[in-house]
């Protein structure tokens, strides 16, 4: 049986297929337009999976400027159901197993249980198309360390087998503040029965500093297998989102909006808004923002969308401050 295995999957040409992980807003998608420009700048053919929470993936248009004759995008959204979602993720995986890239980068919500990303790859015919080639975690260096049972159990989750984790938005943040979320890490790791700990491998580097020698090594840190302890739960009955669709708004107006929803707790309990808005006719602003920052900078393209996710969200109570 071994021989037979190993002649069917060298039959078939193995495509690399990279997870970067990280719960809501800490930087997943900026940390891949980084990685994939350099890797298509080295002549790879890529490919990337964005798979949401959500029925509405706004990230996707945050990639669109790498988009080209080597790099597409793919788009898995949610919002019909853990199963379905999970048929989905693999059947995108299928074609694109089957487009002949050399690099797949899947790019999971923030609330992402990675067993299901092993699961999945270990299907056919998965199995013999994909190898796992890097896992990479990232994480806020301010985490927000008020979270549910739940939510640490799904950074657990994203940070357990990761083969590097790397912390973002380092600039301006105190050696303490970031040995504070280390220890935060380890703590969340022991919760869950995991022996994994973190000390001085976490990188901290600037991510604009990043040069040639940090994306090889990120290409080829694998990943490391760690059992804990798994938490059953239904996402969809802790997790939940909000749209806010074709509303106008200048600035100071959204970033009001989003001050007093993050801070009234009548609305639940928010992690992440993010979306797009204009305040001229064809110039699009970008919004992302968590309970400790709000960004907004232009984008070339953008819809009016903005997407609250949280657990335990007031739907009405939220759409209320938007439609003020």
């Amino acid at each position: 049986m071994y021989c037979k295995g190993r002649r069917e999957r060298e039959a078939y040409i193995v495509v690399k297929i990279d997870l970067i992980t990280g719960f809501l807003g800490s930087g997943k998608t900026t940390f891949i337009r980084k990685y994939v420009k350099y890797l298509v700048d080295k002549g790879y053919n890529v490919g990337i999976l964005e798979n949401d929470y959500g029925a509405v993936n706004v990230d996707m248009m945050l990639l669109q400027d790498l988009m080209g004759p080597n790099c597409h995008a793919e788009m898995v959204a949610g919002g019909c159901g853990e199963d379905c979602h999970k048929r989905r993720f693999k059947t995108k995986l299928i074609a694109m197993g089957m487009s002949g890239y050399d690099r797949v980068i899947v790019e999971p919500s923030g609330i992402f249980d990675v067993d299901e990303f092993f699961d999945t790859l270990h299907e056919e015919p998965l199995d013999r198309w994909y190898e796992v080639g890097s896992i990479i975690a990232i994480v806020d260096a301010k985490l927000d360390t008020d979270m549910s049972r739940q939510s640490r159990y799904v950074l657990a989750s994203e940070i357990a087998n990761c083969g590097a984790l790397v912390m973002s938005k380092t600039s301006g943040v105190s050696e303490d503040e970031i040995s504070h979320t280390k220890e935060f890490v380890n703590k969340t790791l022991e919760e869950f029965q995991c022996r994994r700990r973190f000390d001085g491998d976490v990188i901290t580097k600037a991510w604009e500093l990043f040069g040639s020698e940090d994306y090889e090594r990120f290409m080829s840190v694998g990943y490391k297998l760690n059992d804990f302890t798994k938490l059953w739960f239904k996402q969809s009955d802790v997790y939940s989102s909000v749209y806010i669709m074709n509303r106008n708004f200048t600035r100071e107006q959204l970033v009001d909006i989003v001050n007093r929803v993050f801070s009234d707790k009548d609305c639940g309990d928010v992690f992440r808004i993010k979306g797009f808005f204009s305040v001229e006719q064809d110039s699009w602003l970008e919004l992302n923002a968590t309970v400790h920052k709000t960004e907004i900078k232009p984008i070339d393209k953008g819809q009016k969308i903005i997407i609250i996710i949280g657990s335990d969200l007031m739907e009405d109570k939220i759409k209320q401050y938007f439609e003020e």
